[in-house]
């Protein structure tokens, strides 16, 4: 039976919920401590595949290999996947229930807040501690309303709450009291301390006002969190854009876009870590650069990115850079975008019709109702036949002559995606290719990139788990938390 819980809410996005909740999985499991994440609601375009056939946040994934556990969808019970900035397509159970507007969402919250109170249940009943993770800060007030990702479902579970702040963005103390001022009587007694994020300096010259800010709230400081630099986990949501480490013996120049619905860059970030690769994400309104690969990235709206690229001059970059030799990599999306068209007769991802894509694969994409979620693993079509691992998460089935040289053999005996007969372009819908060491050193070699190093994407997420909770354990006062989280 549940011995405690404890959730971790943020006065802003990118407060440090995620990494604080992983951190704590992590040192709570070091302890023999049978601990799961919980994430009510989330909001991210950012998924990974669970072992019960659906998906979740990447967040609630990385939280759960902190915890020695696979990824489950009762972690993550409510997933939005925005496809529009008004639209969402809204995940129950790791499975789509609904594509609604922000305003019919609200009123489909009782339902979803039935789902989250299931999943509680069945953690509750299966582990010592559940940590859970708020969404966004529960001072938005126009979200109060029906709140199911933070106070609303900590008042309705009874569940002991602690407020993150990020004192790098400055304005911590603001942050923090003007956050609790605009809770609720009961809401302000259910919040048992604050922890500060990312400090860096001296921390003598903060400690007048950590006294102050106790003073002034009732509530201690349980911890300042130093500012990790370097630290390689999978982001929330937000594409992380800064290179992780000295790129001065850098060989190849990666580049990919980052179109306005990008799903699953974190698919990207072995290639940020990799010593020998310079790889840039570039926005909207910047000029494509030349490069010896492009990676065309997935897409929670394949065609109206499709349609971006093109706004943006990408199409004609790609035939430039195929014409001098380069090479091109699309995964999921970025791969349908490669083929000839991209038929969507449902209107599944906007208006129902079909954007003819950049023509490089010979294939075609139809976008059909049912969501492929799978773990797969298998052999790239690559010398050597290098192992690989990853997963699917798309709505297109692709057909077209291109299949007939395939880009990986996977193990259940089917085969994915494209290589085109000029050897230029790769196009799979496994996410995660790149993180496999063989995978990742065969698709630089094949990019152009010889005697590369080999660079283990897992084993950096894992020593990195390690590093934030040595951290995160020094820096807070254990005596303080003793009520809230077991020994």
């Amino acid at each position: 039976m549940l011995r405690s819980a404890l959730m971790v809410q943020g006065t802003t996005s990118d407060a440090g919920k995620s990494t604080l909740v992983a951190a704590l999985c992590r040192i709570l499991q070091r302890r023999g401590v049978r601990v799961a994440p919980f994430k009510p609601q989330n909001m991210a375009l950012n998924s990974a595949v669970t072992v019960d056939g659906g998906e979740i946040g990447r967040a609630q994934a990385l939280q759960a290999l902190a915890c020695g556990l696979a990824p489950h969808t009762d972690f993550n019970p409510v997933l939005l996947k925005p496809t529009t900035d008004k639209k969402a397509q809204v995940v129950i159970h790791g499975k789509v229930a609904a594509d609604l507007n922000a305003r019919d969402y609200q009123e489909y919250k009782p339902r979803a807040m039935q789902a989250v109170l299931e999943s509680w249940g069945r953690l509750t009943a299966a582990y010592d501690c559940v940590l859970v993770e708020g969404a966004g800060s529960p001072a938005e007030i126009n979200l109060r309303a029906r709140d199911i990702a933070n106070m609303g479902f900590a008042e309705a579970v009874d569940c002991p709450v602690i407020i993150v702040a990020d004192i790098d963005r400055g304005g911590v103390f603001a942050h923090l009291v003007g956050t609790l001022e605009l809770l609720s009587p009961s809401e302000q007694n259910r919040v048992v301390g604050f922890v500060i994020n990312r400090f860096r300096g001296d921390i003598s010259l903060l400690e007048s006002g950590l006294s102050w800010l106790e003073e002034r709230t009732g509530k201690p400081v349980l911890g300042v969190l130093p500012y990790l630099h370097g630290l390689m986990l999978d982001a929330e949501d937000a594409i992380a854009t800064a290179a992780i480490g000295d790129k001065r013996e850098a060989k190849l120049k990666v580049v990919a876009p980052a179109y306005p619905r990008t799903s699953n860059h974190n698919d990207l970030d072995p290639l940020r870590l990799h010593p020998e690769v310079d790889f840039r994400w570039i926005g909207p309104g910047e000029t494509p650069p030349a490069a010896d690969l492009i990676v065309l990235p997935g897409s929670k709206a394949v065609r109206a990115d499709l349609d971006w690229l093109r706004g943006q001059g990408w199409d004609g970059a790609i035939r430039k850079h195929l014409r001098y030799g380069g090479k091109v990599i699309g995964l999921c999306g970025g791969y349908q975008m490669l083929g000839r068209m991209i038929h969507d007769p449902l209107g599944l991802e906007g208006q129902a019709g079909s954007t003819p894509g950049l023509g490089v694969l010979d294939v075609e994409t139809w976008l059909e109702s049912e969501k492929q979620l799978r773990n797969v693993s298998g052999r790239l079509a690559l010398p050597g036949n290098p192992a690989m691992t990853g997963y699917e998460i798309h709505l297109g089935v692709t057909r077209g002559a291109g299949l007939s040289a395939a880009a990986v053999e996977l193990a259940d005996g089917r085969q994915d995606g494209a290589i085109s007969g000029d050897g230029q372009v790769l196009g799979t819908y496994c996410h995660g290719v790149f993180d496999h060491p063989q995978a990742l050193t065969a698709l630089l070699a094949w990019a152009g990139m010889t005697e590369t190093r080999s660079v283990d994407f897992a084993a950096r997420r894992e020593a990195d788990l390690d590093r934030l909770a040595d951290s995160v354990e020094a820096a807070l006062d254990w005596p303080k938390l003793a009520a809230f989280l077991p020994r």
